[in-house]
């Protein structure tokens, strides 16, 4: 009977013991992403919105690291628009800030790094607080026009993103 109560004891002290290791810090952080079939839905329903207003893009999507997930470009949208909408995409994401917003930083040393775009049409993902990624999108005849038909491809998967989390 012995071993039955010392393990019954052991038991005991771990349950009691397990609020307080809640308080430390975790060892292992759980981070969301998104799922290929989103990432190219985002890129899609970019395009599709450009292409009703008669506008050939380049569209990338990033995720949260910045690390390009869905990269699109429409069938006559000029080869620059991947690498501008890639650094779109990316600024979005590192400054978790609508690129439209980062304008008056774009004269600064940080708007100089290479791979980084400020100018508008860039805008990050987030769903209930969490940020997932980033979407550029380049080609139309302004920023803000880029930047429609970046929130038509995030608009496009937002309510299944956030039943999904």
């Amino acid at each position: 009977m012995k071993p039955v109560r010392a393990a019954v004891a052991v038991l005991t002290a771990t349950l009691f013991a397990a609020p307080l290791a809640a308080d430390e810090d975790p060892m292992v952080v759980q981070i969301n992403r998104m799922s290929l079939e989103t990432a190219t839905g985002i890129a899609k329903a970019a395009i599709d919105a450009c292409r009703k207003q008669g506008i050939q893009i380049g569209v990338t999507v990033v995720d949260r690291d910045g690390v390009p997930q869905a990269v699109m470009r429409d069938t006559i949208a000029p080869t620059i628009t991947l690498p501008i909408s890639e650094g779109k995409a990316y600024a979005a994401v590192m400054f978790n800030v609508p690129t439209s917003d980062l304008k008056d930083r774009a004269g600064t040393p940080i708007g100089r790094v290479p791979g980084v775009v400020m100018s508008a049409g860039g805008l990050p993902i987030q769903v209930g607080g969490a940020l997932l990624g980033g979407v550029g999108v380049s080609g139309a005849p302004s920023g803000e026009t880029d930047q429609q038909c970046a929130q038509a491809g995030v608009d496009a998967v937002s309510t299944d993103l956030e039943m999904s989390m």
